[in-house]
């Protein structure tokens, strides 16, 4: 398969996980319903690697990319926390357009960061995807 059937795999997935979480989420406090699900999708991600085999890897990473997986996952960790608190106290259908607005941050970060190419069509769609987000977001 290709990045873009992974990546509306990808969407599909968060999209159903909002919902699950909205609903899961009631009467529970959010840092304990991210941490359960962080355990689980622990759980579920070292089944993956295990099945595959390719828990050998681990030895082999370097340095440099420990530190930048070790990061992304405290930064991944926030976001679930925040997210999962934005969940418990408002509704699915607008934390999750907001949420959505991290592509343009991506877009900005990827430019300023990792020296991507921001074309006209990106920029465009990013800034109407921001403006729809805040639609949905703040739309009553």
């Amino acid at each position: 398969m290709n990045w873009l059937i992974y990546a509306f795999l990808s969407a599909f997935f968060a999209a159903i996980t909002a919902i699950l979480a909205k609903i899961g989420i009631k009467d529970v406090d959010s840092n304990l319903a991210t941490a359960i699900r962080t355990v689980v999708i622990l759980l579920f991600a070292f089944g993956i690697v295990l099945y595959q085999g390719t828990f050998r890897q681990l030895a082999t990473l370097s340095r440099f990319s420990l530190l930048f997986l070790i990061l992304s996952g405290i930064v991944t960790g926030l976001s679930w926390l925040f997210y999962f608190k934005a969940l418990q106290v408002g509704n699915a259908s607008q934390v999750a357009p907001i949420d959505k607005l991290s592509l343009a941050l991506t877009v900005i970060l990827a430019v300023v960061i990792l020296k991507e190419k921001a074309t006209f069509s990106v920029i465009l769609g990013s800034v109407l995807m921001v403006i729809g987000a805040i639609i949905v977001g703040f739309g009553k």
